[in-house]
């Protein structure tokens, strides 16, 4: 560290690089006074260019002359010394390194634009320089090397000029001959499309103007205030040159918007009843301590959880202080958005991942200022840097798409819980069905648990009943995708008027693709699975890493005509309800259909306003959303997860059933819920039809005991990954000779092939650790990632999940 009086001569920065490690930077005496911890800056790594985070200033020279910084992106400090040190609770708890931690905690990439600048080296000019006319011309790889002879190129520029432009420039990397640099810009704000600007007259004018800057400014001046200049370009031509050439001038001032953001009407807000009214007084006496404190709110579903959160986020700002909200899925957040900007107005940022990176930026910078005093968003929302902060709420607690997948690999939800405790803040984890980690942390009085027994209003839970289809089989003689009871179910509710929802987790039309003459399944080319059947596409589809290939019209093994599409998706229900029921007005939900955050929001809403009769979907139907009008839910197939080679699969097949379940009957109409299911007597069944969370948790808890599972020891999972599978077996094996035998604390299983082997072209093997003692999990850990550096592992072909979710 540097001493009061004296100016910092390098910087340790935080880099995005599989590296554990900072690196020290020279600061050039124009960076040196402005220079802060927790300010971004541009700085050289081997051939590219890299934004990192200043960790450390100081005075100490390394042993190895150390690079300038090349430029200091932030005049103040983006992220705080607190933000800071969750990073490295991140990074040290999670197992990875400091600098992916910091990169996902700001998402700024929107505002500079990043390209590929690709030159030659020496070795590459010399090839370059022996060629000769008669040399091939129409050779890609020549035809490269002399466009690069006489000037370095962007990789965009290129790729408009030679055919497979991206394979060309590897083989020529490989060989030694080009270089690639990351060219980092400024993003200029009047270079995006008009319908993000908005135009405002500054209240000057000059002379010397074109037709269309004299037009627009006369528009402008006669009506005041912001207009999109999309909608400008409708009543003045050529509005969006002329606004760009007069805001390069200063007459006027152009803006790019904030996002926009649909939301869903409320519904009308009631007195609390005496279980919310409770479950309130116990948090707003925690927010009036200051100091942490965290709450369980198990509600049924329906019982109001979001009432709760609404008010005990008025009394967090009634403080003066500020709230965050965390929600699983990108489908909640118009429903939630609408109830928040009804009740708290332009004091709310959204944030969440379908954003685009700039409006993302936006949002983010919004929270900086202090102009968002509360904060919804989805699993990386917990990084905002809410100033203050008072309250973190997390809703559905027990999701599983709060833990990431890749690198970090963190859980949104303990995130929250320790960013809580730094901030001396209040946090709420609300859900119906908690997690057993949760429930089990409340069982041990680190969480203080309060009840919310039943539905608001006196509505009642939903009537649900199981269907034995092995028993429909039997009686109809014939496999069908909807048993009688829920045809008939359906038929009623479109005779009423009244909505459905029918949950089938599973995207795509069918499962896989087989011959029916030698048996021989369609496989992915790049992982161990089998292809996905997308009709509506016309193609095969691997859900792991996106690869993608026509129908066959023969057995690519055998030459056979016979090939037989198998299993059932929601692709394939929708087609099914279609003709079981051609009148009624039917959407699907699912990741082929809502790719992104308007397609959902498009959905949702017309659902919510009635445009549909049934909304098909996977799970992303299942959670959080409140739609009066609903009275009948199907579940297809509830047994569909219970098969998983996962010890969670009971708890994360009773979750899913009962949050579908309690999507029926929110309103004044009773609702109805079938469960279709090979397994009727399985407990996780059974119990999420009674809606019992109570005895499932006594249930399953026993099981975990026993075979000392979360929540009753840490588990690590240890994955290791090559493109040959005897190096994959072959550092696995070295890996487990290294970590040693099992102890009575700490249990080490495998090398085990991992039950998807491939995946992307990577074989892979995989390492489970239990312990009863986290200190000591984490040193082994720590020991492993140590190890792989000494032995000079490629970087990628480590990979550690901390409290994994899925061991698939």
């Amino acid at each position: 560290m540097t001493t009061e009086n004296t100016l910092p001569s390098y910087a340790d920065v935080s880099l995005p690089v599989p590296l554990d490690q900072p690196f020290t930077y020279s600061l050039p005496p124009v960076v040196q006074s402005r220079a802060q911890v927790g300010s971004r800056v541009l700085v050289p790594f081997g051939m590219r260019k890299l934004t990192g985070m200043i960790v450390d200033l100081h005075n100490d020279a390394p042993q190895v002359k150390a690079r300038d910084v090349l430029r200091l992106l932030d005049e103040e400090p983006v992220v705080s010394s607190g933000m800071i040190s969750l990073g490295r609770w991140i990074a040290n708890y999670y197992c990875c390194p400091l600098g992916e931690v910091l990169r996902t905690m700001t998402p700024l990439t929107g505002e500079v634009r990043k390209k590929r600048v690709y030159s030659l080296t020496s070795a590459g000019r010399d090839s370059a320089r022996q060629l000769t006319i008669s040399d091939n011309a129409d050779d890609p790889q020549i035809a490269l090397l002399r466009m690069l002879e006489a000037r370095p190129m962007a990789a965009s520029s290129i790729a408009a000029k030679i055919k497979d432009a991206g394979r060309v420039l590897k083989l020529l990397e490989r060989k030694g001959y080009v270089a690639v640099e990351e060219d980092i810009q400024d993003k200029d704000p009047m270079r995006a499309p008009a319908a993000k600007l908005r135009a405002t007259f500054l209240g000057r004018v000059d002379e010397k103007l074109k037709n269309a800057e004299r037009e627009l400014l006369a528009f402008l001046e006669l009506y005041p205030g912001a207009h999109n200049l999309a909608s400008i370009e409708e009543k003045v031509q050529n509005a969006s040159t002329a606004a760009r050439a007069l805001a390069r001038r200063k007459l006027i001032l152009l803006e790019v918007e904030q996002p926009s953001i649909l939301t869903f009407s409320p519904r009308g807000t009631h007195a609390l009843n005496s279980h919310q009214n409770r479950a309130f007084e116990a948090i707003r006496e925690s927010l009036n301590k200051g100091a942490f404190q965290a709450f369980l709110l198990q509600g049924v579903t329906g019982s109001g959880k979001t009432e709760v959160y609404l008010s005990a986020i008025e009394t967090a700002l009634e403080l003066g202080r500020s709230a965050l909200l965390l929600v699983p899925e990108i489908a909640l957040t118009p429903a939630v958005a609408g109830q928040f900007f009804h009740r708290f107005g332009d004091k709310v940022a959204i944030l969440h991942s379908a954003f685009s990176d700039s409006e993302r930026a936006d949002q983010w910078r919004r929270i900086r200022r202090g102009e968002a005093r509360v904060v919804v968003g989805t699993r990386s929302g917990i990084f905002a840097p809410v100033q203050n902060l008072g309250l973190i709420v997390v809703d559905e607690e027990h999701d599983q798409s709060y833990k990431q997948e890749e690198t970090p690999r963190y859980n949104g939800r303990d995130v929250a819980v320790v960013r809580a405790r730094a901030s001396n803040a209040t946090i709420v984890l609300g859900s119906a069905t908690p997690s057993l980690e949760t429930r089990q942390n409340a069982e041990r009085g680190k969480y203080q648990r309060l009840l919310l027994p039943e539905r608001v209003a006196g509505r009642p839970m939903p009537i649900v009943e199981v269907i034995d289809m092995r028993q429909e089989f039997l009686e109809t003689k014939k496999y069908t995708v909807f048993s009688r009871r829920m045809i008939d179910a359906l038929t009623e509710r479109l005779i009423l008027k009244e909505q459905s929802m029918l949950l089938l987790n599973r995207r795509g039309f069918s499962s896989f693709v087989a011959c029916r003459s030698c048996g021989e399944r369609v496989n992915c080319a790049n992982c161990a699975v089998t292809l996905t059947f997308h009709k509506r596409d016309r193609r095969l589809l691997c859900h792991y890493c996106g690869y993608a290939e026509k129908v066959p019209q023969v057995c690519p093994h055998c030459q056979s005509e016979y090939i037989q599409f198998l299993g059932t998706g929601s692709e394939k229900l929708e087609e099914e309800l279609h003709q079981a029921f051609p009148t009624a007005r039917i959407a699907r939900m699912d990741r082929d259909t809502a790719s992104n955050k308007h397609h959902i929001e498009t959905i949702l809403h017309g659902f919510r306003e009635g445009a549909y009769d049934i909304l098909v979907g996977t799970q992303m139907i299942a959670k959080g959303h409140d739609i009066p009008n609903v009275t009948f839910v199907g579940i297809v197939n509830g047994d569909m997860g219970l098969g998983m080679p996962d010890f969670r699969s009971a708890e994360r097949t009773f979750q899913l059933l009962t949050q579908a379940a309690g999507r029926a009957g929110r309103g004044e109409l009773a609702g109805r819920v079938l469960i279709q299911t090979v397994n009727p007597d399985h407990y996780a069944i059974q119990l999420a039809a009674t809606q019992d969370y109570e005895s499932f948790y006594e249930k399953e808890v026993q099981f975990r005991k026993a075979m000392r599972y979360p929540p009753f020891a840490a588990l690590a999972n240890i994955m290791i990954r090559h493109p040959k599978q005897e190096d994959a077996l072959r550092l696995s094996g070295d890996l487990a000779q290294m970590l040693g035998a099992s102890t009575a604390d700490l249990k080490i299983m495998g090398p085990a092939e991992a039950p998807v082997a491939r995946v992307k072209n990577e074989f892979r093997y995989q390492l489970l650790l239990k312990a009863v003692d986290r200190k000591k999990l984490n040193e082994k850990l720590q020991l492993a990632r140590q190890y792989v550096i000494e032995k000079q592992w490629p970087a990628t072909s480590l990979i550690i999940d901390v409290d994994p979710l899925t061991l698939l």
